[in-house]
């Protein structure tokens, strides 16, 4: 339990990212689904899932939600996979 302003605001703040980190993690595992099993399956739009995936995880990179070498790294092995 917070007992000073500064800490009731740090909590307030934590609330608020929790949020939006989970939301964009969220969408980001959704978009990462669909183009795995895209690439997978060899479906006419694989590649343009993929695309979309990789945007995504930049974005997400870029905001903090996830590390900015997880994302290269994800993105590397989703494009191999769209590859086979």
């Amino acid at each position: 339990m917070a007992n000073h302003a500064s800490a009731e605001k740090r909590n307030r703040q934590r609330v608020k990212r929790t949020v939006r980190n989970r939301s964009a993690k969220s969408a980001l595992r959704t978009v990462l689904k669909q183009a795995r099993a895209a690439a997978e399956s060899g479906a006419d739009n694989a590649a343009e899932l993929v695309r979309v995936a990789q945007s995504e995880l930049d974005r997400a990179a870029k905001k903090g939600v996830i590390p900015a070498k997880r994302a290269d790294r994800v993105k590397g092995r989703i494009a191999a996979a769209s590859k086979k």
